[in-house]
């Protein structure tokens, strides 16, 4: 029998991020986004108590609590500061990649340094200006030489790139078509050849940066190379199914932040000499935007588990990324609509995260791709 009662070092890191984002993220959230400033000081609080490396061994400084605790406290940190939690959820996706295919050497090269903070947090770059979704489409080369790989081509779309200690980067090592010529590469920051781009002006998750990474003849050296030559678009595919439950636990937290601004603005504001909350359209709302809620955390929570368990989880974490993010932008879309004009003013939380949940429906996997994942699965001979 599956249960999603949380074991007490689970209850003890969803409380541990619930209290920081209550004390720390959630009391500047709003000036963040007015400001585009980056965490670098909450990242590293953050690094000190355990959760920029959750369900990383402890022997590489990890806290080892597994993908259920980290889940949980990924959507913790969101309901607080979603800009923030991006960048901790691809630190920790980094971390687990390099942890999964690395080289006892590049093990240690990185992820204690990743986990401890000495790194403000690390990147996934992948998307190409020309290819999101299709990720067997890039164009970023390496080529080999008698000091290491020569990667040219730019990334797009690359959350934390310019803050990043390091960064994963994908690359087409051959001329084999499709994914079947890709590898990767862990490319430390400050590596000459290696230039970030102009910073996107995005719609929301305006303390979070997401910039271009530009490559021209980058050197890096014979063993950047991760796990083997050909085997980076496994690599990438089995991390972002891991990513998706991130995603996931991440528009959870949006919606529930949501919710409860709709709920404490429902309670307080008058209307026909009756609190907004005694309307029945304003109670079905918040019922709606409860129960759709809950039924993306046990989407979320089973997914996690499966991945914790080390079952097949691809389905199941498509399911959850697509219905969570989908919830997380339906519920915006009412508690701003409760808040009437109110809601649209930057005064009050549900106009930032509406901005910011719009975006969880778009990377990782767009919800077009994740039906594909899910439809292909059900249909398989």
């Amino acid at each position: 029998m599956v249960t999603f009662e949380l074991t007490e070092e689970q209850s003890l890191v969803q409380q541990t991020a619930r209290d920081f984002a209550a004390r720390e993220l959630l009391p500047a959230a709003q000036q963040r986004d007015r400001d585009g400033t980056f965490p670098t000081a909450e990242l590293a609080k953050l690094a000190e108590l355990g959760l920029m490396g959750v369900n990383i061994p402890s022997t590489y400084g990890g806290a080892e609590a597994g993908v259920v605790a980290y889940s949980v406290a990924i959507t913790e940190l969101a309901r607080g500061c979603p800009a923030t939690t991006v960048a901790v959820a691809v630190t920790n996706m980094v971390a687990e990649v390099i942890c999964q295919y690395g080289t006892e050497e590049q093990k240690r090269a990185y992820v204690p340094r990743i986990t401890s903070g000495e790194y403000s947090c690390a990147a996934f770059a992948l998307s190409e200006p020309q290819c999101g979704s299709d990720a067997g489409g890039i164009k970023t080369t390496a080529r080999r030489t008698d000091d290491g790989w020569l990667i040219n081509g730019t990334k797009q779309w690359i959350t934390s790139g310019d803050h990043a200690g390091v960064s994963v980067v994908w690359a087409r090592t051959n001329d084999r078509p499709g994914p079947r010529g890709i590898s990767a590469f862990l490319v430390e920051a400050g590596t000459p050849g290696m230039e970030v781009g102009k910073h996107e002006d995005k719609m929301g998750l305006r303390g979070s940066t997401t910039v271009p990474l530009i490559f021209e003849d980058c050197l890096v050296p014979g063993d950047a190379l991760l796990s083997g030559e050909g085997q980076g678009f496994p690599i990438a595919m089995t991390a972002l199914d891991g990513g998706r439950i991130g995603v996931a636990s991440q528009a959870l937290g949006i919606g529930l932040a949501a919710l409860q601004e709709a709920k404490s603005y429902a309670l307080e504001r008058q209307s026909f000499g009756r609190p907004l909350s005694a309307h029945q359209a304003i109670q079905w709302m918040l019922a709606d935007s409860a129960t759709e809620l809950e039924a993306a955390r046990l989407l979320t929570l089973r997914a996690a588990l499966l991945k914790e368990q080390k079952h097949p989880f691809t389905r199941e974490a498509s399911m959850a990324k697509v219905y969570a993010s989908e919830t997380a932008n339906r519920v915006c879309y009412r508690a701003l609509q409760i808040h009437g004009g109110y809601g649209y003013t930057k005064e009050y939380a549900v106009e930032r995260l509406t901005r910011d949940a719009r975006v969880t429906t778009i990377y990782e996997g767009t919800s077009e791709i994740q039906r594909l994942v899910i439809g292909r699965d059900l249909t398989r001979d």
